[in-house]
């Protein structure tokens, strides 16, 4: 791949090898850009998701002209029609990425070949286009290349980029959209945890769905996001953090944004498997570690009856969440009606914790060659 940018027309041009055709980016700087002083006070407390850099990436795509106009502009509001079909009938998709910043001042993300993967997944399923992987990794460069001052450098900071895709066409009929909008946009992110990580109540969500068999649950699209809100204000009212779903076998399927993982005394990692989960690339980056240790990875579906059974008779040891925003999340408790049942903690979820994020920040070798530098 080859990116050149030009001193006066401010353009980059994507070699995308041979499998696409060559996008040119135009560049419009934003002149009301942030000072250096206000990126300072950001980066004192990022938070998540609340504040946001000065530019954002959009790439069109319609049925008759493919993929075209990818430009670089100053953030803001996007201008879209009353009767664009995403208002309506929910076709979009997105995805979670990060930006890190190593101690050599270079800014590297992390497996962004999978996130492209499961975008183009995700489009299939919503009778989306696909963005090719080469589109997808360049749109990551470009938003680096004009707000790599965002990326922060405190103790577990990053900059989360949100590359999001939807269906702008302006029309009602119940159809693909023949008109479609990629963007991405980026938000400092501080450390999920406040002093430390903390283990976290799971209620256990007897009355809701996340997806459903044949359903778009292994998509990640905001309806499987909406369908758990519910559900989560349930879980807050009952005390709990997070909400655990099963599907009608009442096996267990995930959080409402994060894999659960299961650790069994023999040495077997387990992790829930079913058509209806979101392939997790923080979970697999784990189970490979995991792996790579001796432990057993086995994807199989596994019960709630499993699950706390297995608990009871000491044959699980560990239960943990995994996702982007958090990384691990160590659970407690599993609360339900009628019941509020102790979590054992044991130290792998941690230690897988340490040694990813070791690898995220370049403070441990990347033996799989998941880091790519965004910033060269």
């Amino acid at each position: 791949m080859r990116a050149t940018r030009g001193m006066d027309d401010e353009m980059t041009t994507i070699d995308a090898e041979t499998t696409v055709a060559p996008l040119e980016f135009a560049v419009t700087k934003n002149l009301a850009a942030a000072t250096a002083g206000r990126v300072a006070e950001v980066h004192e407390n990022p938070g998540f998701g609340v504040v946001f850099t000065d530019h954002m990436v959009d790439i069109c795509w319609s049925a008759k002209g493919g993929w075209h106009r990818p430009r670089v502009q100053p953030y803001g509001p996007i201008p879209l029609d009353p009767a664009a079909s995403v208002l309506h009938y929910a076709q979009e998709i997105f995805e979670g990425i990060k930006a890190y910043r190593h101690a050599d001042g270079s800014i590297h993300t992390f497996r962004p070949d999978r996130n492209a993967a499961r975008l183009q997944a995700s489009a299939r399923r919503l009778a989306l286009p696909e963005l090719p992987t080469e589109y997808f990794i360049q749109s990551l460069r470009e938003i680096i290349a004009v707000d790599g001052r965002w990326v922060p450098s405190g103790a577990d900071q990053s900059l989360y980029l949100r590359p999001f895709m939807f269906a702008k066409e302006a029309f009602l009929g119940v159809r693909a959209a023949q008109k479609v909008a990629y963007y991405v946009i980026a938000s400092p992110a501080g450390a999920y945890f406040s002093g430390g990580v903390k283990p976290v109540r799971i209620w256990l969500s007897e009355d809701y769905a996340r997806a459903g068999k044949g359903g778009t649950g292994k998509a990640k699209t905001g309806g499987n996001y909406a369908s758990s809100l519910l559900a989560q204000s349930e879980a807050s009212s009952k005390g709990c953090d997070q909400v655990v779903f099963l599907d009608e076998q009442r096996n267990v399927e995930e959080l409402g944004g994060m894999n659960v993982v299961f650790v069994f005394k023999d040495g077997r990692v387990v992790t829930p498997e079913s058509d209806s989960i979101l392939e997790g690339i923080t979970r697999d980056s784990l189970l490979q570690l995991a792996e790579d240790r001796g432990y057993t990875v086995e994807k199989r579906p596994i019960s709630i009856d499993e699950w706390r059974e297995g608990v009871a008779s000491g044959d699980i040891v560990e239960v943990f969440a995994c996702g982007t925003a958090a990384v691990v999340t160590p659970i407690g408790a599993l609360v339900g009606e009628g019941f509020d049942e102790p979590q054992p903690l044991g130290e792998l979820a941690l230690s897988l914790r340490e040694e990813l994020t070791d690898i995220q920040y370049g403070r441990r070798e990347d033996k799989h060659g998941w880091l790519l530098r965004l910033d060269a």
